[in-house]
Formats: C-alpha cells, structure tokens, sequence
C-alpha cells in the first residue's frame, strides 16, 4: 500500500481534500490530534532526509537565515508600510495576508517540494530555521500593527511549535544514526507512500471549519476560497519569477513563500479577527494542498 501511495502521492492529497470537505465528523474527529499528526510527518519526513544531508547542508546556513528573514520579517513589514500609506483599514483579508507572510514554512514543504522531483532539504531548513526566528521574526510585526494580537502569546506558540520540530527531528535523524544510516530505495519510496498518507490524514483535520461555514454561506467561503489561491499561489509565482535564475533553491523557496503556517497565530488573535481567519484557513488548505498537484509540472521543469 505504501509503493502505490508513493506512487500516486498527488492522489493522496486530492483525497484528503475530498474527505475534509464530504466528511466533516471525521474532520472533528481528527482535529484534537493535530499537534501529534503534524509531528509524525516531520518525523517521517526528517527520517527519509537524515542528519548526514542535514549536516551535509549546514554551509547553507547563512543563504537559509537570510531567506527566512526576507519572507518573514521584510515582506510583512512592507506589507504593513504599503497598508499605512495608502490609508487602508485592516481588513480580515488584509490581516490574513499580513499574518500568512509573518508565519513560517508549513510542515508539509519538504514534502511537497519532494513531489515536484527536487531536492526536501532546503525546505527542511527553512522550516526548522524559519520557526525557530519566529519570536525574532512576528514580534516586530504584531509591534507594528497591535491589533494583530497580543505580542507575548506569539512567542508561546512558536516554542511549543519548535519543541514540536525539534522533537520529532531529533528522534528521526537519531534513529538513523543508530539502525540505518544509508536507506535501501525500497525503504525510500515506502516512506515517500507513508508522507502521503499522512498528508492526507492532516488535510482532512484542517478542514474541519470548512464545511459548516459552506453549508451557512457558500457565497462568502467562494469568496474566501478565490482570495486563497490568489494569495497563496501568487506569493508562489512572484517568488519563482523572481529568484528562480539566482537560487539553487528556488522551487523549495517559493513553495514556502506561499504555502505559510497562519494557523501558529490563532492563539494570539482576538476573537473579531479569529472568526473569519478560521474560515480563511479552511480555504487556504485547498490551493496548499493542491500545489503539488497544480504546480508540479511547473516546478518540475525547473532544473532539480
């Protein structure tokens, strides 16, 4: 089962969209779990890495930091600074833009940058790096526009998340160290199947506001849906054309570039901006998941 679903690994996500949109008791279900959810795919995704790439790849370090300071720190800022001067209020789509571009890599980036045939290690590091700047990174953000939420809470978010990281990456690459330090291709592509089941198990979790607000205003969640793609698949394409003829890891970069996890915010959000954020969210889980699906020809005729 898992050789097919490495297989059909794109599949897989269209599956867990389809669940999480027809299925919303078991998207209930499932959404308590999150938290343990996301750290098996980290885990399983650092354990088909292993901590001989990840050291390998340390004299990235500098290009990986800098990165992430641009997409988390430089971009919302300038965001901010072109909302100020033209006078604009902060909208909720305004607001979930800020925050999607103040957020780091979802934990999925490696994963889908798996399936665009190109190298999951540069996203690694910037997830794992991207969380861990994140006190450095949001701060200066919800600074500038207090009405994003309470500073302090950010910064017990981002721990949580990056002992979360830390954890399941930690105990992955120790058990490679230990019981396999080179992978047979079998055993690659059976975690590559194991990635994608996972992936699609999470979908199904993080849909679970959806299918409600659809069944009570289908219009406003269209409207949503239609800001989603734009925001997430235009972060994606503006990155690309962008960098992709100065960056080895372009493809990596862009993914995250859209593809940012808003949800770590919600705990520091009052409840007028929390509502329609949630809504949002569910949307914005669509054009994430289907980016392997919908860009992966395009990102796969990049050089690997």
């Amino acid at each position: 089962m898992l050789i097919l679903a490495a297989r059909h690994a794109r599949a897989c996500l269209v599956v867990g969209l389809l669940a999480g949109l027809l299925l919303p008791g078991l998207a209930a279900w499932l959404r308590p779990y999150l938290p343990q959810m996301v750290a098996a795919l980290l885990f399983l995704t650092a354990l088909r890495i292993g901590p001989r790439e990840a050291v390998h790849s340390l004299h990235a370090l500098g290009r990986t930091a800098l990165a992430v300071l641009v997409l988390q720190l430089a971009l919302p800022l300038a965001l901010v600074a072109l909302l100020v001067l033209a006078g604009l209020s902060l909208g909720p789509l305004a607001a979930a833009m800020v925050l999607v571009l103040s957020a780091p890599s979802i934990s999925g980036a490696p994963n889908f940058t798996l399936m665009t045939g190109h190298d999951p290690a540069p996203a690694l590091r910037l997830l794992v790096l991207g969380t861990a700047l994140v006190p450095l990174t949001a701060l200066p953000v919800f600074w500038a526009l207090p009405v994003l939420g309470d500073p302090a809470a950010v910064l017990g978010a981002a721990g949580r998340l990056m002992a979360v990281i830390f954890g399941a990456t930690g105990l992955a690459f120790a058990l490679r160290l230990v019981l396999a330090p080179r992978l047979r291709p079998q055993v690659v592509t059976a975690l590559d199947g194991a990635t994608a089941i996972a992936l699609a198990v999470v979908v199904v979790a993080l849909m679970s506001a959806l299918a409600p607000a659809l069944a009570r205003d289908p219009l406003a969640v269209l409207g949503w849906l239609a800001a989603a793609f734009a925001v997430n698949f235009g972060f994606q394409l503006a990155a690309f054309a962008l960098i992709r003829q100065r960056s080895a890891d372009a493809v990596a970069l862009s993914i995250i570039a859209g593809n940012r996890n808003i949800a770590l915010f919600l705990v520091a959000l009052p409840q007028a901006t929390t509502d329609p954020l949630l809504i949002f969210i569910g949307c914005y889980q669509i054009p994430m998941y289907l980016t392997p699906v919908l860009l992966g020809r395009f990102y796969g005729a990049a050089p690997a």
